[in-house]
């Protein structure tokens, strides 16, 4: 079951709590604080996805309640919607500058309300999806550039023995090649023998061999 968005409404008066309830339940989860500071302790435990905000509380005014609220930096991308019957061009754009996405007066057409929160917070979980790709991209960068290091580490000139066929590594030791290339990359060995070793071992055997049959008779 697909989860709820959840809209964390404050307003100081129970009445517009109830209508925000009546409008918007029955498609949100609905958490509600009537004064800035219950909002305040409400989000230390909650991240709603929207946050609508009456201006004109008695404890803290609705712009002082922004302030903290952006300057918190789990709730700093929460969408904030004024609600208000401040209705001025000085005060909306005093909570638009503040960081509030809409200003809208009281009392509120709550059909356009609906339309607003619901793009609202599309865009929000759009942009949230972008910065999960765009961190997975950098996981995955990281992860593509741990793995070229350990194939650059098998690049270039590798001393060794002519002889023993040894690897001398980067703190100047000689380690077998099976080793070397085992600690520096993801290869793995089998063991077996090509032919022109498997006939050599054939023909030491049977010279061994027939000398102890020499030796018999």
């Amino acid at each position: 079951m697909e989860r709820r968005s959840i809209i964390l409404a404050v307003d100081d008066e129970p009445f517009n709590i109830e209508l925000l309830m009546a409008s918007l339940g029955d498609e949100y989860e609905i958490l509600t604080a009537l004064c800035a500071y219950d909002a305040i302790t409400l989000l230390r435990e909650q991240t709603p996805d929207l946050i609508l905000m009456d201006v004109m509380m008695p404890d803290m005014n609705g712009f002082d309640l922004c302030k903290i609220i952006k300057a918190d930096k789990r709730c700093t991308d929460i969408p904030i919607i004024f609600l208000t019957f401040l209705d001025t061009r000085e005060a909306a754009s005093e909570g638009l500058e503040l960081g509030g996405i809409e200003y809208l007066s009281k009392p509120i057409d709550f059909s356009l309300l609906r339309l607003r929160i619901r793009n609202h917070i599309a865009l929000k979980n759009n942009i949230e999806l972008v910065k999960a790709q765009r961190d997975l991209l950098a996981q995955q960068k990281l992860e593509l550039e741990a793995i070229l290091a350990r194939v650059m580490q098998l690049e270039g000139i590798i001393p060794n023995c002519s002889y023993c066929k040894k690897i001398r590594d980067d703190q100047n030791s000689w380690q077998p090649l099976e080793k070397y290339i085992s600690e520096h990359s993801e290869a793995r060995f089998s063991h077996g023998a090509c032919p022109d070793c498997y006939d050599e071992q054939i023909a030491m055997i049977r010279t061994i061999g027939g000398k102890h049959a020499d030796r018999q008779s």
